[in-house]
């Protein structure tokens, strides 16, 4: 007989586990995919490097933590306060992108109409309302049990690290990008995502059996029934979670889908009465998967985005992705009003509410997206678009900036200057892109030196460029102040010379591209892989300050800056 008592002590048991760090993964293996590479039609490609490399405290995650360790350089790094909150951030993130893509599955035509049948299941059979109610929650519990399990497994095959080298490797980044549309055009109708019929039938026959066993079986059958309609929402969710790089990345993700998936099914058995307000089965359900469709293909946009700029490619540069989303987004908005349809989609004879709603706010989000095509910076979405210098057409272009200086009269003899400038730097800024020369050059002018470790597909990187080094002040703060240094973590287009060459001391690997010396120095000096990760010295490459992660509040930013200006004035 379960109980209410028994469902709620193992939901407890569950959570626990959920949120229990996985201390059997190993943190000092790294799978390492940098190795697999494109070819920029420029270079051969070198040597492939040990696939397998030992980076003993090191961690990876993006703008999330930088390590206190010292190093081989004597540098002992520390993470501001304001930072120390960032790994519980992004698991909340990654908790709540999990529990929208659970809402969303539970509207999907695979699932939305197995509801009453399910609920009438569990009152029809019970003898109270108090044994229904415990056996919908045991139901849910074992959603949540398979799907976190899901997640974990995820974890456990690629491990913790190797999740976070996905976000940067173009082989992956393109897979990724292939399968998203191949999500889409399954939610657009073109075919659909299958489990083989045996397997479907097999774990269905077992949901009549009593017991524990038999509601384990039922919502696995949950699972493999509806994979047609929930497995590219369960891809979309575990590839954001995976190049998070978080090690519970994955089964966060599972477990807020979960969540929300299994929500309406004991929230009916609770109060049956519901179900007569839900709305009705129909063509409404396609059109959610034909919108989910849109979507799934706007995000594979910024996948081969990631690929196109690691590779140097610009093909996908900001105004040519800016009009494939405008397109997306304008197509879609068409669809909801009815001027398209697909296949399987019904006569729309009437715009609903919501559909209203929903298409005024898909409409002004292309609206909103116009400007950028000339340029305008568009700080909402910044993080997601290429960076402005990949703009071909910029009316802006013209117009110095207000606290910006002119480019130094030696910017384009710097290393790296014509490769990474145009394309990469913030308007009004004028900074170095080897750390050699940088030092060389705050030792000349007698100014401290602010590190930042970027890269092309750094997320956070675009966000703190748009909306925090973007301020005038705080640009007015660096140029007059500092020696600026960008170190792209992640460009394998430019190959260090022979001469340059080595093998890196910390992982045993060969540096043979800026990319991979930049990694490479984050990591042996700093004990960090995350970007951004901006680190502020003084001549004698020593910190001033500790390193610091992405801070988008921009008066502790500036607090942060004036902090390493006086330790640097009072070192004189």
């Amino acid at each position: 007989m379960f109980s209410f008592k028994n469902a709620l002590i193992a939901f407890s048991w569950l959570f626990l586990i959920a949120i229990t760090p996985l201390k059997g993964i190993s943190q000092d293996t790294l799978i390492n995919f940098d190795d697999v590479e494109f070819s920029s039609g420029q270079e051969e490609a070198s040597t492939a490097d040990t696939l397998i490399t030992d980076l003993e405290g090191v961690t990876f995650s993006d703008g999330a933590d930088t390590s206190s360790q010292d190093s081989s350089n004597n540098v002992a790094p520390t993470v501001i306060s304001s930072e120390n909150s960032s790994e519980n951030t992004s698991l909340w993130g990654i908790f709540i992108e999990g529990l929208l893509g659970g809402f969303l599955a539970f509207l999907m035509p695979c699932i939305f109409p197995m509801v009453p049948l399910t609920v009438s299941f569990f009152t029809k059979k019970s003898a109270s309302k108090l044994q229904a109610v415990s056996q919908a929650l045991t139901y849910g519990l074992f959603i949540i049990v398979i799907y976190v399990a899901l997640g974990m497994l995820i974890t456990l095959a690629f491990g913790p690290e190797a999740l976070n080298a996905l976000s940067t490797n173009g082989i992956f980044n393109f897979f990724f990008f292939l399968m998203l549309v191949f999500f889409a055009a399954s939610f657009f109708g073109a075919f659909e995502i299958t489990l083989p019929s045996s397997f479907v039938n097999k774990i269905d026959s077992k949901s009549d059996k009593g017991g524990l066993l038999g509601y384990f079986f039922m919502a696995a059958s949950l699972a493999v029934v509806s994979f047609s309609c929930t497995g590219p929402i369960i891809g979309t969710v575990l590839v954001n979670a995976a190049v998070k790089g978080d090690r519970l990345g994955p089964a966060i993700a599972m477990f807020g889908f979960s969540f929300a998936l299994a929500i309406p099914f004991v929230l009916f058995a609770m109060f049956p009465a519901l179900l007569k307000s839900m709305p009705k089965s129909g063509g409404w359900l396609n059109s959610v998967k034909v919108v989910l469709g849109f979507l799934e293909l706007a995000l594979a946009m910024k996948f081969l985005s990631n690929v196109d700029l690691a590779y140097n490619w610009q093909i996908l540069d900001r105004e040519v992705f800016l009009a494939l989303w405008i397109a997306i987004f304008g197509l879609m908005g068409l669809y909801l009003i009815g001027k398209i349809k697909f296949a399987h989609d019904s006569d729309l004879k009437f715009l609903s509410v919501p559909r209203t709603i929903i298409s005024i706010f898909v409409f002004s989000f292309v609206i909103y997206m116009l400007p950028g095509m000339w340029g305008a910076p568009l700080k909402s979405i910044s993080a997601f678009l290429p960076p402005i210098g990949t703009q071909d057409f910029d009316i802006s272009a013209g117009v110095s900036s207000a606290v910006g200086h002119a480019t130094s009269t030696d910017a384009n003899s710097r290393k790296y200057f014509n490769h990474f400038h145009d394309r990469a730097t913030i308007k009004g800024m004028d900074p170095y892109y080897d750390y050699d020369e940088a030092l060389a050059a705050a030792r000349a002018q007698n100014k401290p030196l602010l590190v930042d470790f970027t890269g092309w597909n750094c997320v956070n990187c675009r966000s703190m460029e748009a909306k925090v080094w973007s301020d005038p002040g705080i640009k007015q703060m660096i140029n007059e102040n500092f020696i600026l240094a960008e170190l792209y973590v992640d460009d394998y287009v430019l190959k260090l010379p022979e001469s340059e060459q080595y093998i890196s001391k910390t992982t045993g690997k060969k540096i043979n591209s800026v990319g991979r010396k930049n990694t490479d120095f984050q990591i042996s000096k700093f004990n960090s892989n995350s970007q951004p990760l901006y680190a502020l010295l003084d001549n004698d490459e020593n910190l001033l300050v500790p390193t610091s992660g992405a801070n988008y509040n921009i008066e502790s930013y500036r607090a942060y800056l004036q902090s390493a200006i006086d330790a640097y004035k009072a070192k004189k």
